[in-house]
């Protein structure tokens, strides 16, 4: 037993130094020329499995600014649909707006026809040649003549007297002795030959006298009148007025001399 162990001391004795007889002296730093480091630290020897994880939150300051663009005012842009679609709302209210206008100005013309401008010498009916307007002149210069006053206050001789003047007078202006005149100067003329004065406009004559409801209380001699016109109630639904410088002095129904309101005044 000893003897085996011996045997193994030795064999283990030679291998160490035959091993020994490889290994190459150490040479020191003096004898390369190389500077050598050790490591004064434990090996790394796990890895992290989260090196390329990303952060999943990001945290800013409460006052934190940005230059002021966080309070910059965007301008709201719109399509050339939208735009199109409001040119044409605006064309469209811009259209009903003149023809409301239009309207609402046909209408005071055909009230304040009887206020025409137009203060040209005409016959009372339509002169189609220059013949007839001679003959209608004619006329008319000797109504002028024969006009016959007013006998009394009555309304009956106003009326009388106003129906002289029917297709004769010419209208515009207030010449009563070229018996030319317009609506209101012809009432306010007919009225002063009874001792009736009356305001020169058909506004004011609308304010005259007392006050009658309605036309169907109107009796012959009142006046019917508004801003625009005036005329004579002769009865039947009709007045005596001069109407425009078409036909002169007529009588017309009440309907087609007033298309708006109009007061009835009693002055007789």
């Amino acid at each position: 037993m000893k003897a085996r162990k011996s045997i193994s001391i030795l064999a283990a004795t030679l291998a160490v130094v035959s091993m020994s007889a490889f290994v190459a002296p150490a040479a020191s730093a003096a004898d390369t020329g190389v500077v050598t480091s050790s490591r004064s630290f434990k090996g790394q020897q796990s890895r992290t499995s989260a090196l390329l994880k990303e952060s999943t939150s990001t945290s800013v300051d409460s006052d934190s600014s940005y230059g002021g663009i966080e309070s910059l005012d965007v301008p709201q842009t719109k399509s050339q649909a939208e735009k199109d679609a409001e040119a044409a709302a605006a064309a469209a209210a811009a259209q009903a707006q003149a023809q409301a206008e239009a309207a609402a100005r046909a209408q005071a013309q055909a009230q304040s026809a009887s206020r025409s401008t137009d203060r040209t010498s005409q016959t009372g009916t339509t002169a189609g040649t220059s013949s007839s307007s001679s003959s209608s002149s004619s006329a008319s210069s000797s109504s002028a003549a024969t006009v016959t006053p007013v006998n009394g206050t009555s309304a009956s001789a106003v009326i009388s007297f106003a129906m002289q003047f029917v297709g004769n007078a010419t209208y515009g202006g207030c010449n009563v002795s070229a018996r030319q005149w317009d609506c209101s100067c012809f009432v306010q003329y007919v009225y002063s030959q009874v001792g009736v004065s009356l305001p020169r406009t058909s506004g004011a004559q609308a304010t005259v006298g007392t006050a009658v409801a309605s036309l169907d209380q109107a009796q012959p001699g009142d006046i019917i009148a508004n801003s625009a016109h005036a005329g004579i109630y002769i009865g039947d639904g009709k007045v005596v007025n001069s109407l425009n410088s078409r036909v002169g002095t007529a009588v017309t129904p009440v309907n087609v001399a007033f298309t708006g309101g109009y007061s009835i005044r009693r002055v007789l």
